[in-house]
């Protein structure tokens, strides 16, 4: 668990982002796969939703939008009704677009994406259809978007540019966003184009092409960090960048620095359901991270986490601060389960959630050597509110407790039994023979206890009901203890 990028992640701020690219319109077409058509040897989809997103530079803007900064986008649309409404969703969700121009003779750039669902589940494309015009925009549209450019760059605290080779970011064009920004001092990363010649991109901070565009843009094939690390010197050098960072998807990210700094960042294995959109989380994080000022290691590590968060979703999805922040505290606190934490990420998690609107459930005990009592009992407590926190004494609070001879089992085994139910949440171990201290930390919407003990027994009780949350005494299940168990273990 890194608690400095929980940290980076709270004071990011609302930074203004000025992003140049070219525009799109992402549409799905969503159905059930339900059988080989008799017309042809294709899949039959059975249409049963539509869906419009914002996608290429607007769909970086909407990704920073959702990560809470004011972003500013220049960038064309054709004069018809794609267009109308890319603009009507770049004022929806609060982006600034006067410098979205339309041009004549150029049909705003869509992909339509159909998704098929095998027997009503397991959604996959199957295919995407492009209206596009890669053409460079005429003369007198780029000079319309340079002069909105100047006159943006100097309130802006970094500018993308989301270059997906569409006409829009000409080399004239990327010349003056470039030198305006370094006049000012401001950061300037580019998601490059996939081709050879990358001179347009001269001068700019930073750089985020993938494995096989830092390939292609430097003549060589990068399949070790050796060869990665090579090619990144290359760009930065020929570029005269900060930074060059090289995407590696499952392998994270590479960064080869001005100042001698060459490093691998990995990433968590993660549950891959489509990768579109990734390049551009990867890139909106980045920017979020280096406004806020945080330096390249940290602000790749964020974009790793916010890039993995984006292929567990379908398509072009946003993620959010609270995503990020519940991933950073999920990813654990050395203890090798990401269920078991520290005070300081339980009380991150807890404000996160909270933040949420979600109610926090309480209990605690030993549970020593878990029977099929304890397994009720969490589920009754888990019933209670949207998430269960177990405080579990530690092996020296049960020692003094329960006598010399216990616990049975350590604090880090008990731990881990635990995780692996599923109405267990969090688990945080307490030294003190009482769990006062935890209960006062997590201040629970409702505080659980057996039935064995009357509400006037309960520790924290009295704490709890003065703001306003309640007791909850849960059944208890006759026959089943700890010492009844250790009794049978010894008979046997």
């Amino acid at each position: 668990m890194s608690a400095d990028l929980i940290d980076l992640v709270q004071r990011l701020g609302q930074p203004r982002v000025l992003v140049l690219g070219d525009l799109m319109l992402d549409r799905y077409v969503w159905g059930d796969a339900e059988r080989i058509s008799q017309e042809a040897p294709v899949i039959l989809l059975h249409a049963d939703k539509r869906e419009e997103r914002l996608g290429g530079a607007s769909s970086v803007a909407t990704l920073l939008r959702a990560l809470g900064a004011k972003v500013c986008l220049v960038g064309v649309v054709g004069p018809d009704a794609d267009g109308g409404r890319v603009k009507q969703m770049l004022t929806d969700l609060g982006i600034e677009h006067d410098g979205v121009v339309p041009c004549p003779d150029r049909p705003t750039t869509v992909k339509e994406r159909y998704i098929g669902r095998a027997q009503h589940r397991h959604p996959q494309q199957i295919v995407r259809v492009d209206y596009e015009v890669r053409a460079a925009v005429p003369a007198e549209v780029e000079s319309e978007m340079r002069q909105v450019i100047l006159q943006q760059v100097s309130r802006a605290d970094v500018v993308l540019i989301s270059d997906y080779d569409k006409g829009v970011c000409t080399p004239g064009l990327l010349t003056t966003v470039i030198a305006a920004a370094r006049a000012c001092g401001v950061r300037v990363l580019a998601d490059p184009i996939r081709g050879d010649d990358y001179r347009k991109y001269h001068g700019c901070s930073a750089i985020t092409p993938n494995r096989l565009e830092a390939g292609l843009a430097t003549g060589g094939e990068l399949r070790t960090a050796d060869q990665v690390f090579a090619a990144g010197k290359a760009l930065r050098e020929r570029l005269d960048l900060e930074a060059a960072i090289i995407t590696l998807d499952k392998d994270g990210m590479a960064l080869v620095h001005r100042d001698g700094r060459q490093q691998c960042f990995a990433t968590r294995p993660r549950q891959v359901y489509d990768i579109t959109g990734a390049g551009d989380m990867v890139m909106s994080m980045l920017a979020m991270a280096l406004a806020g000022g945080a330096e390249y290691d940290a602000a790749i590590r964020l974009a790793n986490i916010a890039g993995g968060l984006e292929v567990e979703k379908i398509g072009v999805a946003t993620v959010t601060r609270d995503e990020i922040l519940r991933d950073l505290l999920r990813s654990g606190s050395g203890s090798g389960d990401p269920k078991v934490l520290t005070r300081e990420v339980l009380r991150h998690e807890i404000d996160a959630r909270r933040r949420l609107g979600q109610r926090i459930a309480f209990t605690n005990g030993c549970f020593d050597v878990l029977h099929a009592g304890h397994v009720h009992y969490l589920q009754e407590a888990r019933a209670q509110a949207d998430l269960l926190v177990v405080g579990l004494n530690s092996d020296a609070s049960v020692q003094g407790l329960k006598g010399p001879g216990r616990p049975v089992h350590t604090q880090h085994d008990r731990s881990q039994v635990l995780a692996a139910l599923g109405s267990v949440d969090y688990i945080a171990v307490f030294d003190e023979s009482t769990p006062l201290e935890l209960i006062q930390q997590v201040r629970p919407d409702v505080l659980v206890k057996g039935a064995d003990y009357s509400k006037d027994e309960v520790v924290g009780a009295d704490f709890v009901e003065s703001y306003g949350g309640r007791v909850h005494l849960a059944k208890f299940h006759n026959g089943y203890s700890t010492t009844i168990t250790l009794q049978k273990l010894a008979a046997a």
